[in-house]
């Protein structure tokens, strides 16, 4: 239940136009709600801001229509790794935005912009867009304005440096890179925002399925990087859109 419903409820009672036994019936199902196989977080909005994100990998589309068809907020619902098979199980019954390269799932409007600045999310290369929608996807859902880089890679820094007044300009910066992962430091040394790096499992057999980039990317000497998990661009883009909102 998201800060809007709850005030409201609270403005009825106030007016006399909602009784307490009913404002307790409508509250009834907080703070969660046991669906048998998932017990949906109502409150989760009113505590963090945010209403709980669908991990969508390994849950049946049934499941996931269950839990949508129970979500109860005032935004958007975000899906992540959601399959193709889930999506069209949607679509009988709710209009939904789906990026198949992504797997990120969006139901209901897309909120305008509201944080203070730019997000700015970069790929070392084309392999590694598809965690960079997640993230951007993500962070635009969470009402932030993103600036995509896709393919600025090290292996042609001047592709990097010719988007300088991007990078200078953000309020936060997201860097995807999988083989070794030097973007986030790169980026780290040229800007003055937060940088979120995100190491990719890209790369060849030393690369570790992303192991490389994450060690890398901990081990950065630029300052102010912070690390996530190896793929998560929605750990990355939730972040991002925290501190863009600070």
């Amino acid at each position: 239940m998201g800060r809007e419903r709850i005030v409201k409820i609270l403005k009825q009672i106030e007016a006399g136009e909602l009784t307490a036994d009913a404002a307790l019936t409508a509250l009834r199902m907080e703070p969660f709600e046991d669906l048998g196989y998932a017990k949906l977080d109502h409150h989760r909005e009113l505590r963090q801001g945010v209403a709980e994100v669908i991990y969508g990998e390994t849950k049946t589309p049934e499941q996931i229509m269950g839990i949508v068809s129970a979500m109860r907020h005032d935004g958007p619902v975000l899906i992540t790794r959601m399959a193709f098979e889930a999506a069209e199980h949607l679509k009988t019954k709710f209009e939904i935005k789906y990026d198949p390269l992504s797997r990120v799932c969006i139901i209901g409007d897309m909120p305008e912009p509201n944080g203070i600045g730019n997000v700015v999310v970069a790929t070392g290369g084309t392999c590694d867009m598809a965690v960079a929608e997640e993230a951007s996807l993500t962070a635009e859902v969470l009402g932030n304005k993103v600036i995509r880089l896709y393919d600025v890679g090290v292996a042609g820094l001047h592709r990097l440096l010719s988007n300088l007044d991007k990078i200078m300009e953000a309020r936060v910066i997201v860097a995807i890179a999988g083989m070794e992962g030097a973007l986030a430091s790169v980026v780290g040394g040229l800007a003055d925002c937060p940088v979120i790096g995100v190491p990719t499992s890209v790369g060849y057999g030393a690369a570790f399925n992303g192991l490389s980039a994450l060690l890398t990317m901990l081990n950065s000497c630029a300052s102010g990087v912070c690390v996530v998990n190896i793929d998560n661009g929605f750990g990355a883009g939730f972040l991002a859109s925290m501190i863009n909102h600070q």
